[in-house]
């Protein structure tokens, strides 16, 4: 490490690591600090069997020549290194319910996903093209999201204050459509009273708009972001948790390790929840009402995952991922499960390797777990670089909620008991050690209707050299986190003059 540096980013999760880019890019000299084994945050993969698993991305959407993503990972450079594959474009989602056979498919292009509903559905054409006249007009007033020059979305306050399922469910009478329609709601963790429309429309367009997924796993997103980093003098260094700053004139001068190192900077950027952020710079270093508000914002449910090895050749590749649900009543309160209905729905992903056969070699199964249920092990913490065993009743507990799981799986996939070579499991109790989110939180924190400015936080703090990026600050999910990054750096180096770069490049890439 050297003793100084323009910039010292804590946390590694893909926002620190495009915030490092963009300033890397910049000429500052960049240093990101990471407690874990791995870098990347919702990115990690882990082996098992030799079979490769996604912790947090199973697919990514707005990769497609010209569209959003594509256009911000062309701009930090590591967009032509990356390897995907594009989903079914017919049917890349499949929505279905207990004692329906129909499986009902959300198809990529918007005139495709229309077409495609209209199979299912063909007397609603006119409610299908207003939902997606307003998803796509919803996305146009986040100028960050549309890669455009406009005001700031604040200004258009009612925008927060829309309701998404009230506003989703005006445009049919058709209660099968209506849950077709929010199908995917596990992309946010939807929740009938508070989810706001925008959130719908940002987490669904994207993926409307293109599908892919990671061959070999998301981590190679990582792995490229990091070699592009060091290519522009950046440095990272993992097993270096920061617990406490250095200060000097209400200024941070230094970050300080576990180990006991001190990494000097002007400007430091934490990647990690703001409430932890908080916690450790110290809360009498912030105004009160800041504390507060911090304290309160609620973050979003955790989750409960099951990650199976298949037995070779016996389980087709599903190249779509399936939102499946016990009833449509389901669709938007399957938080709200009781021990006995648990679960009420979830999400299954398959993963893609370089050289298939045609055959799946793992599935993952994500649904919503409380943080309550793990309360009993809450005090004990285990990752790579911090192995800690939690007891045999916790293993009980997830071998428990694992077999009920497969279960549910077996009433859509008839025999998937037989294509199963083994299992391992993740609660939120892996989210928090591993990710660092509070309360295991998969989304960050809540956005409500009913208090709709009180969970958007600036980057800027009180604090004048410490900034914050990450998915709780605006919106969660790959293409959220690179615009929280982009939107912290812009911070540093100017508002508009970090997107006049970005257009400047997208324009170069057309001509």
């Amino acid at each position: 490490m050297q003793k100084h540096y323009d910039v010292v980013i804590i946390g590694s999760g893909l926002a620190g690591l495009v915030s490092a880019i963009i300033l890397a890019k910049e000429g500052k000299s960049v240093c990101v600090l990471e407690k874990n084994n791995q870098y990347g945050g919702n990115l990690q993969t882990f082996v098992r069997n030799k079979t490769i698993f996604d912790t947090g991305v199973h697919y990514i959407g707005g990769l497609s020549k010209g569209q959003n993503l594509y256009e911000y990972f062309k701009y930090i450079g590591i967009m032509e290194q990356l390897n995907f594959h594009k989903m079914d474009e017919d049917g890349f989602d499949i929505i279905s319910f207990d004692n329906d056979p129909k499986e009902y498919k959300h198809a990529q292009g918007y005139e495709n996903f229309i077409k495609n509903l209209l199979i299912d559905f063909p007397g609603e054409e006119k409610g299908i093209r207003m939902y997606c006249d307003n998803l796509r007009e919803t996305c146009k007033k986040f100028p960050l999201y549309s890669l455009e020059k406009g005001n700031a979305y604040y200004d258009d306050m009612e925008i927060f204050q829309l309701p998404a399922k009230e506003f989703i469910n005006s445009f049919t009478n058709n209660k099968k459509l209506q849950a077709v329609l929010a199908g995917t709601n596990y992309l946010y963790a939807g929740d009938h009273n508070r989810t706001p429309f925008y959130v719908h429309a940002l987490s669904t367009n994207s993926y409307i708009e293109s599908s892919y997924r990671c061959i070999n796993g998301g981590s190679q997103i990582t792995k490229i972001l990091i070699k592009t980093l060091k290519a522009l003098g950046g440095e990272t260094y993992n097993h270096n948790e920061v617990v406490e700053f250095g200060f000097e004139n209400d200024l941070i001068t230094s970050a300080i390790t576990k180990k006991g190192k001190e990494v000097k900077g002007d400007l430091f950027i934490s990647n990690i929840e703001p409430k932890f952020t908080v916690k450790m710079i110290g809360e009498d270093r912030f105004r009160k009402p800041f504390v507060n508000r911090i304290e309160k914002i609620e973050s979003t449910i955790a989750a409960f995952t099951l990650y199976i090895v298949l037995k070779p050749n016996m389980f087709k590749y599903q190249n779509k991922n399936f939102y499946h649900f016990k009833d449509v009543d389901k669709v938007w309160s399957s938080q709200d499960y009781t021990q006995e209905s648990w679960p009420e729905g979830y999400m299954m992903s398959m993963g893609i390797k370089k050289n298939s056969n045609g055959y799946g070699d793992n599935i993952a199964v994500m649904t919503y777990m409380r943080y309550d249920e793990v309360l009993p092990w809450e005090n004990t913490h285990n990752t790579v670089a911090n192995k800690n065993e939690r007891g045999q009743t916790y293993e009980e507990f997830k071998t428990e909620k694992a077999e009920i799981l497969i279960d549910e799986l077996e009433k859509k996939f008839p025999n998937i008991r037989d294509c199963i070579a083994s299992y391992y499991t993740s609660t939120p109790l892996s989210y928090r050690d591993y990710i660092g989110s509070n309360r295991g939180s998969i989304y960050g924190y809540v956005k409500d209707v009913n208090k709709p400015m009180h969970s958007h936080l600036s980057p800027r703090t009180r604090i004048k050299n410490l900034y914050l990026t990450g998915q709780s600050l605006n919106m969660h999910g790959i293409l959220g986190v690179t615009i929280s990054a982009v939107i912290t750096c812009s911070e540093i180096l100017g508002k508009d003059y970090l997107l006049d770069k970005i257009l400047d490049f997208k324009k170069q890439d057309v001509d």
